[in-house]
Parts: structure tokens; sequence; C-alpha cells
């Protein structure tokens, strides 16, 4: 083989595809336009065969009246057939045979072939008409005249030229109309649906300035036909899931920065620490073990907030022991010199897994100690529905104005207060609280300070 290849002939199909039209106008009016030419094919022949059938019998009646007139100057009272003369016999006799019985009396002259045409009308008798392509397209009619003791026949021929002539003016003025009507049609359908699409186009152009996350437009269903109202309904639902999903991701990745930053700086921090100055093998090992001990927790915060994200079922009764899972809290978070913070209660099972409960309590834990004068306190203890952890510090508490959004994400009492935060760790505690059938709530009687109650099933 000489390697070439042969490309392979597109089908029918794959060509009619290919020189569809690609707007929706174009294909609408494509549509529109074939059907209009099937429909005027089927009028344009049922039109022309009527109008030739109803030609065909304007030429018999005539030469029908022809016949009744030649039949005036037969006489056939007689035992013989006798033609009478006349002073019109050359009009009379134009295209005129007169049979008594099988014999031929008169024919017009230079008949030709068409005598025998004639011959066999007369012979079968009767009132009969047939066409022949003789000398061009002629109609031959026979007509009889009965008498008391002969009868004769009469046949008469008529030129179908110009009834055909006629016919040939018919189908093509009709033709014309078609194609007239046609263009009128596929003119007046782009033009319409061009108009019936313009909200359509309305609403791209708007969709296209549009921010799906920063606007709030939207399309609306007032002012817009049934179809369009359901669209704009359909695009606005679509447009509000989307906004939705990328607020969720904001969140989640607010969440994900706020909880890492604190195993992070731990990280950064015992890394400065080790490299200012000569350390020993115990040391050495000391700062690797913390920064594992960061590493993992930041891997903890990492597969709890995404399973969280993803639905993900995050309850496992009778799995965490509440009080050492808060003890290894408090030693992780960066309590300053001047706080005392306490841990207290009976050993309690929270049906949550420890590194959720870690997360639910974290960020109340890092607020009390950044918020506190001298004083934190974490006290467990067990209630008729489940494991309760209270949250307690004696710093100047929650403005009260304030306390009806102090669960919205992004929302801080005081931006202005020194202390670093986005707002997040509140709506994740309680987020994550209520994903493990829980809740995290705010103690509006307790004075001075503040606390926070962590409600979770028992284990």
């Amino acid at each position: 083989m000489n390697g070439v290849r042969h490309r392979p002939r597109p089908t029918v199909t794959a060509v009619l595809h290919r020189l569809a039209p690609r707007t929706l106008r174009g294909r609408l009016s494509l549509v529109a336009l074939t059907t209009a030419a099937l429909l005027m094919l089927v009028l344009t022949v049922a039109f022309n065969a009527v109008a030739q059938r109803r030609l065909q019998h304007q030429a018999d009646d005539e030469l029908r009246t022809r016949a009744a007139a030649v039949a005036t100057t037969i006489d056939t009272t007689g035992t013989t057939v006798r033609v009478l003369a006349t002073s019109h016999d050359d009009l009379l006799d134009t295209n005129v045979w007169i049979h008594a019985g099988r014999r031929l009396l008169e024919q017009p002259p230079n008949a030709g072939p068409l005598t025998h045409v004639a011959d066999a009308l007369a012979e079968r008798g009767g009132r009969r008409c047939v066409t022949a392509d003789v000398h061009g397209s002629l109609r031959l009619c026979s007509q009889p005249v009965p008498g008391e003791r002969s009868e004769a026949t009469v046949v008469t021929a008529l030129d179908l030229s110009p009834y055909r002539s006629s016919a040939d003016t018919l189908l093509l003025g009709s033709l014309a109309l078609d194609a007239v009507m046609l263009a009128c049609t596929y003119a007046l359908t782009r033009l319409a649906v061009g108009r019936a699409l313009r909200p359509v186009r309305a609403m791209t152009d708007q969709a296209i300035e549009w921010s799906a996350v920063a606007s709030k437009e939207r399309f609306g269903s007032t002012g817009h036909p049934a179809e369009l109202a359901r669209l704009g309904a359909s695009l606005d639902a679509m447009l509000d899931r989307i906004r939705t999903l990328l607020r969720h991701e904001r969140q989640l990745t607010g969440e994900l920065s706020h909880e890492l930053r604190t195993p992070l700086s731990r990280i950064i921090a015992e890394l400065d620490w080790w490299q200012t100055r000569p350390r020993t093998d115990d040391q050495t090992r000391t700062t690797h073990k913390v920064i594992a001990d960061a590493a993992e927790s930041m891997r903890t915060i990492c597969d709890t907030l995404l399973d969280d994200a993803r639905g993900a079922t995050l309850t496992a009764p009778g799995t965490t022991e509440v009080m050492p899972t808060l003890s290894h809290l408090a030693e992780l978070i960066d309590v300053p010199g001047h706080l005392t913070l306490t841990t207290d209660g009976p050993h309690l099972q929270a049906g949550v897994p420890p590194a959720l409960l870690e997360r639910i309590v974290s960020p109340l834990l890092a607020n009390a100690c950044r918020y506190a004068h001298s004083r934190v306190t974490v006290r467990t203890y067990r209630t008729p529905d489940g494991v309760r952890i209270d949250v307690t510090d004696d710093g100047p508490g929650v403005p009260r104005p304030f306390t009806s959004r102090l669960f919205e994400p992004g929302q801080r009492a005081d931006p202005g207060d020194g202390h670093h935060g986005a707002g997040l760790g509140l709506p994740l505690a309680r987020r994550l609280a209520r994903s493990a059938g829980g809740e995290v709530t705010y103690d509006h009687g307790h004075t001075p300070g503040t606390r926070f109650v962590v409600s979770l099933p028992a284990g």
C-alpha cells in the first residue's frame, strides 16, 4: 500500500446538517419556507388540474354546439341521409365529418389521418370525445343525429392550442405567484421571529453585563410572554443558586483560612525560634513534634471542613472523651500570660469525632482568651438530652445591640478593637455543631463577661 489515506465521503445527513442555518431565526424561517412551499405545490398542482379539466369541458361544449348547428342541416326523414345546402356551408364544414352509418358523406379538405379518428368515433356511436395528437393537439367529439328512418353522425374537431396556451399561462402565473408568496413568507417569518426573539437578545445582553456574584439584577417574569416569563424565572433561580454556591465557596475559603491561621502561626514561630539559636537534640525533637502536631491539626481542620461542605456524616456516637479533648485543645491554644485557663467537669462522651469537637470549641476558646481580663473557664456537664460545654470569660462582654448579629458570617462588634479576626469563628462553630445535631448559643443573662454554651448529643 502507498500509505495514502482516503477521506470518507460525507453522508447526506452530514451535508444537510452542515448546510442547515445555525441561528434559531434561520431555522424557523427555513421550516416556514419549506412548509409553505409544500402547501403551495399541492395547491398549484390541484389548481392547474382543475383549470385544465375546466378548459377541456369548455372545448367539448363548443364542439357539441357546433355539432348541433351542423345537425340542423342534415335531413334524416327519408330513407337516405341528405345534407342540405346553407348560406354558411364554409363555416359549418370546417373540421366537420358527416357519416350515414359507416358511410362518410362529407369531410373537411386536407383532413388526412384525422378522418380515421372521425370514422372510429362514428362507428362506435353515441356522444364521445377523444384527443388526437395529429397536426398538433386536436379534440374530436361525435354527436348522433337520429331520424325516423335513417340516422347520421356528426364529428367535429377543435384545435386545443389556445386552451393549452391558456393552461400554460395559468401555470406560469401560479408559479410566479408562488415565488412571490414564498419570498414574502420567508421575509415576514424572519421579521416576526426576529421581533419575537428580541426579548431573548435583550436578556442575553443583560446576562453578559451583569455579574452573577455582585449584581442583584434579575430578569423577572413581568412584561414578557408566557414562554419568556418561564425562561426568565428559570434563569433567575439558576442565578440565585450560583450566588448561593459562590457564597458558600467564599465562606468555606474564609473558614479554612481562619482555622488554619493558628497552627500555621505555630509552625512559623517554632521554625523562627529553632533557627535563631543553636538547639540540642531534645529541643529539636520537641520542635519537630510541635510542627508535626500543628500539621496534623491543619489536615484535620481541612478534612473536617471539607466533609461538612460536602454534607458528609460527621457524627459518630460514643467516639470522643470530652475532657481529654478539651485539655489537649487548651494546651494548643496560645493563652496570654496574664490569663488563667481552667477546664473542669466529669468524664463524659460526646457523639461527635474528636476533630469536630475541637473545631467547634476552638473558636469559642480563642475568642475568650482574646477578650478576657484574667480568667477563662471551660466547664462540662451532663444534661438530659446530651452533653453541655460552657466557655466563660470575664471580659467586657458582647454589646447588646450586636447580639442579634453575633453568629452572622463576617460580622464583628468592633472591627477597630486591635484584634485580628474575620468574624467567621462563631458562625463556623454553630454550623459545625448543628451538622452534628447540636447547637452553639450565647448566654444573654451572664454578666459580667461572656458565656457561650455548646450542646452536643451524648456518646
